[in-house]
């Protein structure tokens, strides 16, 4: 069959790297999301024009690029870049000039909240919907108090909130509307983007987001004028060089997240279309494991495929916790987004709104709930290893 003893070690050591690289594939850690980073040697010509032109912050050329085309892209009136989501979500608040309380969501990460807090601003929590996992507005009018200045609402997984109802109860007790977005990357709902609804939007262009400039953040407002004054309080208050007509901060992108970002947006649909297609792997391996269910898709909804959480309920023969831990023991790491609820920490649980008997539904989902990888270079090897490892414990 060979030709001689070297044509037979050859073929020996290929079948060998084969045989490894299957074994890596199939032990390799799987994490709850990757980054998309697109080609290295497609990011070199950007960071050449940085070099060249040594213009690195302050809304720089491919700063002020993203923003026209984010604004494109999403299909919104307009947007300010930040460095990162948290800080978006605190200008927001002082853009509008929030104070005194705020209703807003025990189920979220906990930034949410935070931006409250460092605005000397009170949360005050309500439970959530028990389909949708977002704030439930039949909760939200008897949580309204003279002090409520606002709604904080939050597009858990990137699926859409009522917003309907939410606009509508903020119209009759003149309150201001907030969307914390960061899952809400290019969802359109009814044929429009998601994030025209309410005062402002705020989006997280983190690392584990569908759309990342490794940190980064915006707010989408509905006009210049808007615009122009969140665009002086991420810098530093300054309205010209010699004017200063707020208490700003530094929340500004830099040049290099900027040019990392119009990179991305070259590559953003193909990584959505990948997304779906787990997404409706997914639903279709796991419909017939007892004990395990998962949201609907969104009505009326353009998707994004952010998250792909599961219920672990009782009829499955593992608890939510027991499930984790077995997976994580054969080198799956999901997460339990988002547990324990906000209102479970310290600077929180004092609050009266924070009482387990206010959030029962948001504690039932936080006890039961665990988000699967998904990412756009997950294999579908990867996949029915973890769908393999659910049914086997069942």
């Amino acid at each position: 069959m060979w030709n001689n003893r070297t044509e037979y070690f050859i073929h020996c050591r290929k079948e060998i790297r084969i045989r490894i690289d299957n074994k890596m594939k199939l032990n390799k850690p799987i994490y709850v999301t990757q980054p998309v980073l697109p080609p290295l040697e497609e990011f070199y010509p950007y960071l050449e024009q940085i070099w060249e032109s040594k213009w690195l912050t302050n809304a720089g050329p491919f700063h002020q690029e993203l923003e026209k085309k984010l604004t494109n892209y999403l299909g919104v009136e307009h947007l300010a870049l930040f460095a990162n989501g948290t800080l978006a979500l605190v200008t927001a608040l002082q853009a509008l000039r929030i104070s005194g309380e705020v209703i807003t969501t025990p189920f979220s990460f906990v930034a949410t909240a935070h931006s409250l807090l460092w605005n000397g601003i009170k949360p005050v929590f309500v439970d959530i919907h028990p389909e949708t996992f977002n704030l439930d507005p039949e909760k939200i009018e008897a949580a309204i108090t003279p002090h409520t200045t606002a709604i904080l609402p939050v597009h858990v997984y990137g699926k859409p909130c009522d917003v309907e109802n939410i606009q509508r109860i903020a119209d009759t007790y003149g309150l201001k509307v907030i969307y914390d977005a960061a899952h809400a990357f290019s969802v359109r709902y009814k044929g429009e983007s998601l994030l025209t609804h309410g005062d402002l939007s705020t989006m997280s262009f983190h690392a584990t987001k569908v759309f990342n400039t490794f940190e980064g953040g915006a707010i989408v407002c509905p006009d210049a004028k808007t615009k122009k004054r969140i665009d002086d309080l991420k810098n530093f208050g300054f309205h010209d060089e010699v004017t200063v007509v707020a208490p700003g901060i530094n929340a500004k992108m830099n040049e290099i997240q900027a040019a990392f970002g119009l990179l991305q947006l070259k590559h953003i649909d193909k990584a959505l279309t990948q997304r779906q297609a787990i997404d409706a792997l997914y639903r279709k391996e796991l419909a017939n494991i007892k004990g395990i269910s998962y949201q609907a898709l969104p009505v009326d909804t353009q998707y994004n495929y952010a998250y792909f959480p599961i219920l672990v309920e009782n009829e499955y023969p593992l608890t939510r916790d027991g499930l984790y831990d077995k997976l994580r023991e054969h080198g799956i790491f999901p997460r339990r987004y988002f547990y324990p609820l906000i209102s479970e920490f310290p600077m929180y649980r004092g609050l009266l709104s924070a009482a387990h008997t206010n959030l029962p539904v948001a504690q039932k989902i936080a006890e039961s709930v665990l988000c699967l990888p998904i990412y756009p270079a997950l294999e579908n090897v990867d996949i029915t290893r973890i769908i393999s490892l659910i049914e086997k414990f069942k």
